[in-house]
């Protein structure tokens, strides 16, 4: 049996593993009565949350750019869905997005910050900051800013990281070059973004502390979708081999998500990173307090700037 064999048959402590799919980890599980928040449902693992928790019986209410496309994809799972407008790059956008879920009326039990893009070739920026760090991270900070107040009791938040965070800068976080101006590289760009993801998910686990909240990142492995877009056709080509080999689809890539968001052996697990459905081991400075809370300061900063 070969080594990649081998590793998509393993399974960890949770009974879970490389090959087990969101509709595995959601096995049984009646979520009738249950709110779940995803970003990012018009395409790759959000769909696939969405339509595996939908399945299950969760009331899903996703977020895409368009609230048209977003009706349109959460229409094929179900009535009881609520599709929301929400571009992250946009601060008003995400203001107003939080704004109708919040008016909802319906205590979130759940949250899946899942959206985001990826390795974009040449340095672009919105309000003068670096774009995916701005998209990934401060969209979603943003919007967790406004939805604090609906989050229920034991409301749990997800927030999609990736192993690509490895790749981040010297430090995790370089927060004299936030615009990317001092220096930009696509792979570091994306890792910093994906790092300040985790990051943002260990002080928000520090803020849950005795309140019966949790909050945790993952990676949900190497998986060809949407997210993709930006990428070099060379770099696609690589993607495409390694897909062949590692064999991750989307249903298999949403398995962790879905994993911490419902399943019950991941409730009250706080502040871990996960990798196929188990607690894995970040960089080491993805775990530095120091440096969770200084970003959470930053980012205070910078949201308050977008009333």
């Amino acid at each position: 049996m070969s080594l990649m064999a081998l590793i998509k048959g393993t399974k960890g402590p949770s009974g879970f593993g490389y090959a087990s799919t969101a509709e595995h980890v959601t096995a049984g599980l009646d979520l009738t009565g249950k709110s779940i928040l995803i970003t990012g449902v018009t395409s790759g693992l959000g769909r696939e949350s969405a339509r595996v928790l939908a399945m299950r019986g969760a009331h899903v209410i996703g977020t895409g750019r368009s609230a048209e496309a977003t009706r349109g994809v959460l229409a094929r799972f179900g009535a009881d869905t609520t599709a929301v407008a929400c571009e992250l790059s946009e601060p008003a956008s995400v203001r107003q997005a939080a704004s109708e879920i919040a008016n909802l009326g319906r205590p979130l039990d759940a949250v899946i910050f899942n959206a985001g893009i990826m390795a974009l070739p040449k340095l672009q920026q919105k309000y003068g900051y670096e774009l995916q760090f701005f998209t990934n991270h401060m969209g979603h900070f943003m919007l967790m800013q406004g939805l604090m107040g609906a989050l229920a009791p034991g409301g749990r938040v997800v927030v999609v990281s990736s192993t690509a965070h490895m790749g981040a800068p010297k430090g995790g976080i370089q927060f004299d070059n936030l615009s990317g101006e001092r220096g930009y590289g696509a792979w570091s760009a994306y890792g910093q973004a994906k790092i300040a993801n985790l990051l943002f998910a260990k002080e928000l686990a520090r803020r849950f502390e005795g309140t019966g909240r949790t909050a945790n990142s993952l990676h949900p492995g190497v998986i060809i979708t949407n997210l993709g877009r930006h990428l070099n056709p060379v770099m696609k080509f690589g993607f495409g081999v390694a897909s062949v080999v590692m064999c991750k689809d989307v249903h298999q890539g949403a398995a962790t998500e879905c994993y911490l968001a419902v399943n019950p052996d991941a409730a009250g697990v706080n502040g871990q990173y996960f990798d196929d459905c188990n607690v894995a081991r970040p960089r080491v400075d993805g775990t530095d307090a120091e440096t969770a809370r200084r970003l959470w300061d930053a980012s205070e900063e910078i949201a308050a700037r977008f009333p």
